[in-house]
């Protein structure tokens, strides 16, 4: 979130006229299980406050899995909660997840069937599997990193990413979801899995930036952000 989400409007500020700052408040968690995504959620309040104090105009929860471990459609009661956050503080920033930007921005592509890549053990990937089908979505395919520690999970080298997509059954999917979680890096392999595959590619750090450029009514093309940053959606 920290790194790819700002390299993308750094990207975009090539193009556009448009100009960002960016602030962040953080929720601890070193492993990622259950138990630390529920207690990290639980201080997504705060950090809504927080960020409501610089009068943001857009503010993005990073944790993918922390949102759908909680169960199917907690996105959007997330969502809902810490803007009333933000408007309770005088500051009416739109809030998006970066759980609501992958499922929206899945739809905004018209995919009906994906393959995916997830940094997380079997159980946790499992539910992200199960909430995305809940959202109408068949993930065909999908492959479990297995990294608990988070940190090594933002050290995972992007560069492996193609070869673990070349191992997956593709020719049949709409999108390929290159990284369900905004910690693990891809950015850098976005569009070579595109030339790979064939296939609109996207990640969770794609998906965010898009949801927080249409928050801000501003145009979605940021080059190097792959189909779903193309401008077209």
């Amino acid at each position: 979130m920290e790194t790819e989400i700002p390299a993308l409007l750094r990207a975009r500020e090539l193009v556009a006229p448009e100009r960002f700052t960016f602030h962040s408040s953080r929720m601890r968690m070193k492993h990622v299980t259950k138990e630390e995504l529920a207690a990290m959620d639980k201080d997504s309040d705060r950090c809504a406050l927080e960020l409501s104090d610089a009068r943001v105009d857009v503010m993005g929860y990073a944790c993918l899995v922390a949102i759908m471990a909680m169960g199917f459609g907690y996105h959007t009661q997330s969502q809902t909660r810490l803007h009333g956050v933000t408007v309770a503080n005088g500051n009416r920033a739109p809030v998006v997840t970066s759980a609501g930007a992958l499922v929206e921005g899945l739809k905004a592509l018209g995919a009906k069937r994906i393959a995916l890549v997830a940094p997380y053990m079997k159980p946790l990937t499992e539910l992200v599997v199960s909430y995305i089908r809940n959202e109408g979505i068949d993930v065909s395919d999908w492959r479990a990193l297995e990294i608990p520690d988070n940190l090594a999970v933002a050290a995972h080298d992007p560069m492996n990413l193609p070869a673990i997509v070349r191992g997956m059954k593709t020719d049949d999917v709409d999108v390929v979801v290159l990284s369900a979680c905004v910690q693990m890096p891809s950015l850098s392999a976005v569009s070579m899995v595109e030339a790979l595959t064939g296939k609109p590619t996207l990640t969770a750090a794609v998906a965010t930036t898009w949801q927080m450029l249409r928050a801000l009514d501003l145009n979605t093309r940021v080059p190097g952000g792959g189909t779903l940053l193309s401008g077209a959606y």
